[in-house]
């Protein structure tokens, strides 16, 4: 009785007649076992069903050794090979017993069932014919009938596949390899077909998904591995790309094509993990420049291109060149309009020439796409707040400077202006009152400007001087007639006046 669960249980659902092995009594005389190789045969019968399928296939390895010429030891080993997923390993143990007993109907089932999923379908149909003439069971006769209409109907198949691909119809050969393959499953050369019909049909990552397949079920395939390493190469993944060639390279340290794509590959490899370090030093120009030979060494593969511009407009952003950045951004957007990572630079550069209009419709359009990425919502509201307040008073435009001015550029042009509206110059008693106000706003924006504290609240969109924005404020401490401003120095950092002016 098999226990429900059990090892021989689950291989008996994959194969039905593959239960025999377990229920199997060999008789010692027949067989020519001595005690030594009995033992081992017990041990490694009550091992297999415990699912020690390790231990139990040292067992086997010994009753073989002991007995070269045991069938069952080689079928019992076969089984084994099978359950730990070594199809190949348990063929050779198959087409023994079949030697050393040629009516050994399971093993000859068995043996064709792993020939049909290879796609060796003359040899499969042979091993079942075979079956149907050495007066099986009613289960195994069952069993190879149905095998024998399984394979007939792949011949069929595999016809027709051959043919659609023949003539170019690789939707079609697709259609068929498909069926094929259900039964097929170890066929590398049908994957390898297919494979083919994928990148003609321009689906390469399906290619590459049997092409690793072929890989494992063909020893030293080298061109499986070839093919896969140019293929992530055109879809921009320079690193598996590497990976792959040098898998090719292990099998064949000489092989000319491989060896020139991993030149190829390497070089490129190491011209984008430069600019990465780069972008992590901070150092945006020089990063600019790998990236920019990272598109002229490879011209012909349209995603290197896309991808170093995408990385170029995110330095261009983050070095405060917003002219530039936009400019790259909008490049890469034409040819990707759902680049979440371009939409969000061109927003920070937008919001650097203050586009809030735009930056809010770049963060928004990058919202649709990643609705979680904290970035983005806080850049949208950065860029909402920012709009509002451009609508109010904007220090940065009182001064005239640019959002990304330094700290020199801001003092420089507030002592330009405060010389130039200083209410001291107008005589006329209403050009004067709006000198005051001008001078109020030069004085308030320089005030915010060189402060960090309060120009990072600023660029926060927070007017840190504007009770509004304020959560509690009292009041704008600027809202002070021009009396409060005398003896105010615009050539200082602040404080009282050193000298006074006199105008004629």
């Amino acid at each position: 009785m098999v226990a429900p669960g059990s090892v021989t249980s689950r291989l008996g659902s994959v194969f039905p007649f593959l239960l025999v092995l377990v229920d199997l009594q060999y008789e010692g005389a027949e067989c020519g076992v001595n005690a030594d190789v009995e033992k081992h045969l017990e041990l490694g019968k009550k091992l297999l069903a415990a699912g020690q399928l390790a231990d139990a296939l040292s067992q086997f390895h010994a009753a073989v050794d002991g007995d070269p010429d045991n069938y069952i030891a080689y079928y019992r080993r076969a089984t084994v090979f099978l359950a730990m997923g070594k199809s190949k390993a348990a063929l050779p143990d198959l087409t023994k017993v079949i030697e050393l007993k040629m009516d050994f109907t399971a093993a000859r089932l068995q043996r064709g069932h792993l020939l049909l999923k290879q796609g060796k379908l003359d040899e499969a149909e042979d091993d079942f014919k075979k079956v149907l003439k050495s007066n099986p069971s009613e289960n195994e006769e069952r069993e190879a009938q149905s095998q024998l209409v399984k394979s007939d109907e792949m011949q069929r198949l595999r016809s027709q596949a051959l043919d659609a691909f023949e003539s170019s119809d690789f939707t079609a050969a697709i259609t068929f390899l498909d069926k094929i393959l259900e039964v097929c499953v170890w066929d590398a050369e049908l994957r390898e077909l297919r494979a083919e019909c994928f990148i003609k049909e321009g689906e390469p990552r399906k290619a590459i998904s049997d092409l690793k397949a072929s890989s494992k079920l063909k020893n030293d395939n080298t061109e499986a591995f070839y093919k896969i390493s140019t293929l992530y190469y055109e879809l921009g993944d320079h690193e598996l790309s590497l990976s792959e060639v040098r898998e090719c390279l292990k099998l064949d340290q000489d092989h000319k094509r491989c060896f020139a794509h991993y030149k190829q590959v390497k070089k490129l490899n190491k011209l984008i993990e430069s600019a990465e370090e780069l972008i992590k030093d901070g150092r945006y120009t020089d990063a600019i420049s790998k990236y920019e030979s990272v598109m002229k060494t490879e011209p012909g593969v349209h995603e290197y291109t896309i991808r170093s511009k995408e990385r170029i407009c995110h330095c261009f952003s983050k070095d405060e060149k917003p002219v530039e950045a936009i400019r790259v951004c909008s490049e890469v957007l034409q040819v990707e309009p759902d680049n979440v990572n371009a939409l969000k630079d061109r927003a920070e550069a937008y919001l650097i020439e203050e586009m809030y209009d735009e930056a809010i419709q770049d963060y928004e359009t990058a919202q649709e796409h990643n609705e979680n990425d904290q970035q983005i919502r806080e850049g949208l509201e950065k860029a909402q707040r920012l709009l509002k307040q451009s609508q109010r008073r904007d220090y940065y435009k009182i001064l005239g400077v640019k959002r990304n001015a330094k700290k020199q550029e801001i003092i420089k042009a507030y002592r330009k202006l405060a010389l130039q509206w200083h209410p001291d110059n107008f005589q006329n008693e209403e050009e004067k009152k709006k000198a005051e106000k001008k001078f109020i706003d030069i004085a308030a924006a320089k005030e915010v400007l060189s402060d960090p504290e309060m120009r990072k609240k600023f660029d926060d969109g927070e007017d840190p001087l504007d009770a509004e924005s304020q959560q509690g404020g009292g009041g704008n401490p600027f809202h002070r007639s021009w009396n409060s401003w005398q003896g105010f120095n615009p050539f200082s950092s602040g404080g009282p006046f050193r000298f006074k002016f006199h105008f004629n």
